[in-house]
């Protein structure tokens, strides 16, 4: 079922983009994300062939790695600066954006760091403030590079993966609330984020400015209806939706297929939470069941962030839709996370359970004629 929905999402994405980007540069977009999946497929096989507990020994040099690209958006000519931001690392042949990369190195690292100090993970100490640290030195690098809305995504999927570790909410919740809090703060700050904020509490007072964009997105979906203008007919797409093959190609869809479409992309992402949280629950260690329970938050909840935006319920954040938007360093990392959840599945529907229960039960042995 999990491959079955992401392999739909992938194909409606190719679909989709190539429609969306058929005033601009043509094919150009569509052979883009089709190597950048053609690589993500093989990183999604390798990776559900492999044994998953080996990202447990790789975690510190994954996480070394993560930071040290993170580093090198910094630095030019190799870092690129983007409409004020420093996200992306230029490889000559295209983009690479190390905070995808970042988002998965830091669930498998408090994944790990849970599981080997899982006796202590109820004190402040050791339960909180050790694996911070490891969310904070990757907030502080994606936040230096103006990256708002993947500092969220982090901090948020971090914290949920901390709380099935086994961190207090009495520890847990005043350092989550004043990290939000800085965040926040940071956001009103900056002139370009504070505009979105405001166009987005009174949209009405901003539809020629910062608010043009999501007013456009709105109009795109009003406009598709049930059943949609018709594939390719879309007129938003023309010029009034700047990003509409990237963070904002949901509208598209709405607009071209309608209302059912865009309800069964919705559909198609909770079935794929609910085969994640399934995985989570019949892991054979905790490490499986913490690493599948923060893969499942980070697709769940990008997904979440993305249609919120475009839907107008949340002010614009910069985040792709996980396997349509056009973003090859996003489709490859998610890709990759599949693989993960694909190989703790497979382990997981083994005959013999682990030793260790991570949700506490009692151990249960399968009888191999079961």
């Amino acid at each position: 079922m999990l491959m079955f929905c992401v392999a739909a999402l992938l194909a409606l994405g190719m679909v989709m983009l190539y429609s969306a980007s058929m005033t601009q540069k043509g094919a150009h977009y569509l052979m883009m994300q089709c190597t950048w999946c053609a690589i993500g497929l093989v990183a999604a096989v390798v990776m559900a062939c492999s044994d998953y507990h080996k990202l447990r020994s790789w975690a510190t040099y994954l996480f070394v790695v993560s930071v040290v690209l993170l580093m090198f958006v910094f630095v030019p000519p190799v870092g690129m600066k983007i409409n004020g931001a420093y996200r992306w690392i230029n490889l000559g042949f295209a983009r690479f954006q190390p905070s995808e990369l970042a988002k998965l190195t830091t669930i498998i690292m408090l994944s790990a760091y849970a599981v080997r100090h899982s006796r202590q993970m109820g004190s402040f100490k050791t339960g909180l403030l050790a694996p911070f640290s490891i969310v904070a030195l990757m907030m502080v690098l994606i936040l230096l590079g103006r990256d708002y809305g993947t500092t969220i995504l982090l901090v948020t999927v971090s914290t949920m993966v901390l709380l099935i570790g086994g961190v207090r909410w009495r520890h847990l919740l005043p350092v989550v609330l004043g990290v939000f809090g800085v965040i926040a703060a940071m956001m009103w700050s900056n002139p370009v984020r504070r505009a979105r904020l405001l166009a987005w509490l009174d949209p009405g007072q901003h539809l020629d400015g910062t608010g043009y964009q999501g007013w456009q997105a709105i109009l795109a979906l009003g406009s598709g209806g049930i059943d949609g203008v018709g594939l390719g007919n879309s007129r938003q797409k023309l010029g009034f939706i700047p990003e509409h093959h990237t963070d904002f190609i949901l509208s598209i869809v709405g607009e071209e297929l309608g209302l059912v479409a865009t309800l069964g992309i919705v559909l198609v992402f909770v079935v794929i939470v609910l085969c994640g949280f399934y995985i989570a629950w019949r892991a054979r260690d905790p490490f499986g069941t913490y690493l599948a329970a923060g893969i499942t938050f980070l697709i769940g909840l990008q997904a979440f962030i993305n249609i919120g935006v475009v839907t107008a319920v949340l002010p614009n954040k910069g985040l792709p839709l996980p396997f349509i938007s056009y973003g090859g360093s996003n489709l490859l990392i998610m890709l990759t996370s599949v693989g993960i959840l694909i190989s703790i599945a497979r382990q997981g529907l083994e005959p013999e359970l682990a030793p260790n229960n991570p949700f506490g039960g009692e151990t249960v042995s399968i009888p191999s004629n079961a």
